[in-house]
């Protein structure tokens, strides 16, 4: 599961040669904050700011976007929640500069940073959807997963067990296929990133430190 990540850095758009963003969005994203989706359009290439977690076109309200941020491949047409969006081939990417997981020690969780070695941005598969609730438009997005039991990174995450996921990494070479993809069969594109071009590291979140009137009396 991906809960937690950092969307890619203006120096990773411009290496790229994609699109500019044109609206602002937070330097780190959890379930229900905004992020950049790119999509493809019969205009080419677009960005979209989405929820994180999709909000599928029944929800009568966005809270379902704390439970829908990550969708199985293996169930994604069995769900109500995505199979509206997988039957109409609404799949897009989420760039990433770096992705978080909880890696245990002594059954504790720490916080783990995986990212690309040359420092390129990662494109990570995700199905996005469009819905009213009320008067509003909501747009919003799922990264999509896959087993990662034998994956030589990813089967480190997690809590210990045999359950074991990790979000589906479209290659850079493949974007372009990925993004004009009319099939809800997308397990050509199920396979584990190549770990060699991949590293990870502990990444501590960072403290925020209280401001109480004691600590400012002597101000």
């Amino acid at each position: 599961m991906c809960a937690n990540f950092k969307p890619l850095t203006l120096k990773q758009l411009q290496d790229l040669k994609l699109p500019d963003i044109p609206f602002e969005y937070p330097g780190e994203v959890y379930p229900g904050y905004d992020l950049p989706l790119l999509f493809k359009s019969p205009q080419g290439l677009e960005w979209r700011k989405v929820m994180f977690g999709l909000v599928p076109k029944w929800a009568e309200d966005k809270t379902i976007a704390s439970k829908t941020y990550n969708a199985r491949n293996e169930t994604l047409s069995q769900k109500p929640t995505f199979n509206n969006a997988l039957m109409k081939y609404k799949f897009g990417v989420i760039p990433v500069a770096e992705f978080y997981e909880s890696k245990y020690f002594d059954h504790k969780p720490q916080r783990w940073g995986v990212r690309r070695k040359d420092g390129q941005a990662i494109f990570i598969a995700a199905l996005y959807e469009i819905c009213k609730i009320g008067d509003e438009v909501v747009r919003s997005a799922t990264m999509i997963t896959m087993d990662a039991i034998d994956h030589p990174m990813m089967k480190e995450f997690h809590e210990p067990g045999n359950v074991k996921r990790s979000v589906i990494v479209i290659p850079h070479e493949r974007l372009n296929e990925w993004l004009s993809w009319k099939s809800p069969d997308i397990r050509s594109f199920v396979e584990g990133f190549p770990e060699d071009e991949f590293e990870c590291s502990h990444v501590p979140k960072a403290k925020i430190e209280k401001i109480t009137p004691q600590l400012n009396f002597f101000d």
